[in-house]
C-alpha cells in the first residue's frame, strides 16, 4: 500500500498515530506511529535495491505447506491439514536445485508460542541464497546490506539503539562459540554439548555479555545446534553456522547450507525422535526438498533475517509492536 495523500497532508500528519479499534472489546489500541511506517517503508525499499543491484531474483514461495523443516524448538501453527511456514528455506533450495543462483524473499511467517517485545506469532522474515558460496561469504552480503539499508534510510552507518551508540564499519565483533562460552559461561559446547544448558547459557551468559558498540557475530555453532548446516570439514564436532546481534538483538542466522541428501534425511529423523521425546508434533518429511536435494543442489550459502527487528533498530523502538502494524500482544487475537 502507497500513501498517496499530497506531501502538504502528509508532513501535516507526520508524528500522529495510527489507530486501531478492537471491535470485541471497544478498546482502542494505538499501534505504529506514521514516521515509523514510513521508515518501514524506507527499509523494505532500500533492501530490494540492494538486491536488484547484485542480479539477484525475487521469488515467493508457499505460506501453507505440508511439511514445515524438522527444528526441534520451532512449531509451526497448523493450517488444516497442512501448516503455516516458519521459513521459506525449503522451497528456496528446491529453485537452487532448479538451476536459480541468486534469490531473495520477503514474506510473512508464523511461529506458535512466540509473542513478546521482540516476536510476534506472525512476522516478516527476509531469506537470501547463492550457489557458489559458503557462509563467510553471506556475512559479506550482510555487512554490506546493513550499511545501505542505513545509509540509504537515516544517511549514515551510525545510529544510536537503547542509548547506545553503534558503528556498522568493519570490522564487526566475531566470537567463535566456544570462545564465547569459554569466557562467559566457563564451560566448552563443542566438547561438552548440552542442549538444556547451552539454550540457558546462550540465553543469560553469553548474549548479555556481548559487545554493543558494533554488530557482534557468534559463528561455528556446535554441530547438533544446526541441522541444516553443514560440518566444517576440519572439525565435523562444528557446523559452519553464524548469527548476528546488533544493539542486543539477535537479527540474523547463517550457514552453508547442507547439501547431502543421506545426511539431511538422517537429521531430520534424529530431530522427529526429540520432539517427540518433548511431546510436540512431528512433521511429515518433506520428501520433495530431499528429492531436489538428490538431484544435486549445489554448494551454496543461505541466510534468514527478521525484517520487524531491523525496522526496530531503524526506528530506534523496544517493541515489535512499534515496527510493524497490528501485532497479537499476549493474550489477544487482533
Amino acid at each position: 500500500m502507497r500513501f498517496r495523500a499530497q506531501a502538504g497532508k502528509q508532513r501535516a500528519l507526520c508524528g500522529w498515530l495510527l489507530i486501531v479499534r478492537h471491535a470485541y472489546r471497544g478498546k482502542v489500541k494505538v499501534n505504529m506511529n506514521l514516521s515509523n511506517l514510513q521508515n518501514r517503508s524506507k527499509v523494505l525499499r532500500a533492501v530490494r535495491t540492494f538486491f536488484y543491484s547484485r542480479d539477484f531474483i525475487e521469488v515467493e514461495t508457499p505460506v501453507r505447506i505440508p511439511a514445515p523443516a524438522l527444528e526441534t524448538h520451532i512449531d509451526s501453527p497448523p493450517s488444516g491439514r497442512a501448516w503455516l511456514r516458519a521459513s521459506p528455506e525449503l522451497h528456496m533450495k528446491r529453485l537452487l536445485a532448479s538451476g536459480c543462483t541468486r534469490i531473495f524473499q520477503i514474506g510473512p511467517c508464523f511461529r506458535s508460542g512466540e509473542c513478546g517485545s521482540h516476536h510476534n506469532p506472525e512476522f516478516t522474515m527476509l531469506e537470501w541464497y547463492r550457489t557458489e558460496a559458503n557462509y563467510t561469504d553471506i556475512l559479506r552480503d550482510a555487512e554490506a546490506l546493513f550499511a545501505h539499508v542505513f545509509q540509504s534510510v537515516t544517511g549514515q552507518t551510525t545510529f544510536t539503539y537503547r542509548d547506545r551508540v553503534i558503528d556498522l564499519s568493519l570490522p564487526w565483533h566475531c566470537h567463535t562459540v566456544r570462545d564465547a562460552f569459554l569466557r562467559w559461561a566457563d564451560w566448552d559446547p563443542v566438547a561438552n554439548w548440552d542442549p538444556d544448558r547451552f539454550d540457558v547459557d546462550l540465553i543469560e551468559k553469553v548474549e548479555p555479555a556481548l559487545p554493543t558498540d558494533k554488530p557482534c557475530v557468534l559463528t561455528d555453532y556446535p554441530a547438533p545446534a544446526a541441522s541444516l548446516a553443514r560440518l566444517k570439514p576440519n572439525d565435523t564436532r562444528v557446523a559452519e553456522r553464524w548469527e548476528v546481534y546488533l544493539g542486543g538483538l539477535e537479527l540474523a542466522n547463517a550457514y552453508t547450507e547442507l547439501c547431502d541428501p543421506a545426511a539431511q534425511r538422517a537429521r531430520f529423523l534424529e530431530t522427529a525422535q526429540e520432539r517427540r521425546a518433548l511431546g510436540k508434533e512431528i512433521y511429515p518429511l518433506d520428501e520433495a526438498f530431499l528429492a531436489a536435494l538428490e538431484s544435486g543442489m549445489p554448494p551454496c550459502g543461505g541466510i534468514a533475517l527478521g525484517i520487524d527487528r531491523l525496522v526496530m533498530l531503524v526506528c530506534g523502538v523496544t517493541n515489535i509492536a512499534e515496527a510493524r502494524l497490528f501485532c497479537q500482544r499476549p493474550g489477544e487475537l487482533i
